[in-house]
C-alpha cells in the first residue's frame, strides 16, 4: 500500500474455495474470474499443477483477467510427509521435501510470480518425547536456507500457524517464526500473516505486522476472520472489524504494497464461493476506506500516545459506526 490507502491493491482468493466435485483447476480459475475484483491468485504446488504446465496455468489466469501472485507449497499430497517434511526423521524424505520445494520455486519463477509461501503444517509434533527438538529446528533452518538459496530472486515466506494438522507446530507464533527467519539469515526470506492464524496464536494482527516489519519482511497478508479457537476462515471483518481496520492502518504505516489474499472457507458454511468472495472484497474496501483517515487522524495518534483507550475507541467507533464528530 506504499503509505497510502487511495489505490486498491490487487485482491486474490483461495482457489480451492471454488472447487466443485468433478472439476479441476481450470474450473476453479473460471469461477474466481466470475467474482469481479479478483485480479491475482496464489496456486498450490504441486496439486494445482497436476496435469498442467506453468505456461498453461498462466494463460488460464490471464483469460480471467488475473495474474499469478505466487505459489504455496502443500506437503499433504505425499503420505510420507505426514510426520514431517523438513523435519522428517528419514533424511531421504527430508531431501524429497526440499527438492519438491525447489521445483515449486522454479514453477513460480516460470510464471513470473516470484513468491513461494511455506505453510509447514506437517513440521511439528503430537506427543512429549516424540521429537528431537534441536535436530528438528536445525533441519528446518538448513532447509529454509537451501530453498532460499535455490533462486534468490524468488521470495520465500513463512506462514505460521499454532497447530493443525500436528498438535504443535515447530513455528507456531510470530516470535518463534522471526527467530527462525533471523537464524536462517537470507535476504529473500520473510513472513506471511494470516489473520485467523494470528488470532489463533493469541496475537494482535497489527502488532504482529509491526514486528515483522521491524525484524524481517512482510511478504504476504491473508485476510479472513475467526473466533481465535481454530482456523475458522470466516469472511473478512465479520468478527473482528476493529482489529481488521487497525491492521490496515498498520499496513499503511509500514508501506505494505503486496496482494491481499482472502483465505476463507465458504464450503464449510455452504456459501456460494462467488458471493462470499464478493462480500470479502466489499467489506475489505469499506474497512480500508476507514483506515486511511484514521492513519492520519491527529487526535487518534495523540490518544494512542497516552494510551487513552476510552478516547481512541470513541474515535474508531465514530469512524466505523457514524455519529457526532
Amino acid at each position: 500500500m506504499t503509505g497510502t490507502l487511495h489505490n486498491r491493491p490487487r485482491y486474490a482468493a483461495r482457489l480451492n474455495a471454488f472447487k466443485r466435485k468433478g472439476g479441476g483447476i481450470a474450473d476453479m480459475i473460471a469461477a474466481a474470474g466470475r467474482v469481479g475484483g479478483l485480479d491475482a491468485a496464489d496456486l498450490n504446488y504441486p496439486d494445482h499443477f497436476d496435469g498442467q504446465t506453468a505456461a498453461g496455468l498462466s494463460r488460464m489466469l490471464a483469460d480471467q483477467g488475473m495474474a499469478a501472485n505466487g505459489l504455496a507449497m502443500r506437503y499433504y499430497t505425499e503420505a510420507e510427509f505426514a510426520i514431517g517434511a523438513f523435519t522428517n526423521p528419514d533424511p531421504a524424505i527430508r531431501r524429497a521435501a526440499i527438492d519438491l520445494t525447489k521445483r515449486g520455486i522454479d514453477a513460480a519463477a516460470e510464471m513470473g510470480a516470484p513468491l513461494m509461501t511455506l505453510w509447514m503444517g506437517q513440521d511439528g509434533f503430537d506427543y512429549a518425547f516424540q521429537l528431537d527438538y534441536a535436530a528438528a529446528w536445525d533441519a528446518t533452518i538448513a532447509a529454509l536456507q537451501e530453498v532460499a538459496d535455490h533462486n534468490p530472486a524468488v521470495a520465500i515466506s513463512i506462514e505460521y500457524k499454532p497447530n493443525e494438522p500436528r498438535a504443535f507446530a515447530l513455528m507456531p507464533d510470530i516470535g518463534t517464526t522471526l527467530l527462525g527467519v533471523t537464524e536462517a539469515d537470507r535476504p529473500n526470506l520473510g513472513v506471511t500473516l494470516d489473520f485467523a492464524h494470528v488470532l489463533y496464536a493469541d496475537e494482535m494482527p497489527a502488532h504482529s505486522a509491526r514486528l515483522v516489519d521491524r525484524h524481517s519482511r512482510l511478504l504476504g497478508v491473508h485476510l479472513n476472520d475467526g473466533y481465535g479457537k481454530r482456523d475458522d476462515g470466516l469472511m473478512v471483518g465479520t468478527v473482528h472489524p476493529v482489529q481488521t481496520v487497525e491492521l490496515f492502518v498498520e499496513l499503511s504505516r509500514i508501506g505494505y504494497d503486496g496482494v491481499i489474499y482472502f483465505d476463507t472457507f465458504p464450503d464449510q458454511s455452504g456459501l456460494s464461493p462467488v458471493e462470499e468472495a464478493r462480500t470479502n472484497i466489499e467489506i475489505a474496501e469499506r474497512l480500508r476506506a476507514l483506515a486511511g483517515p484514521l492513519a492520519r487522524d491527529g487526535a487518534l495518534a495523540a490518544a494512542i500516545a497516552r494510551q487513552d483507550a476510552a478516547e481512541s475507541q470513541r474515535i474508531v467507533a465514530r469512524a466505523l459506526y457514524g455519529g457526532a464528530a
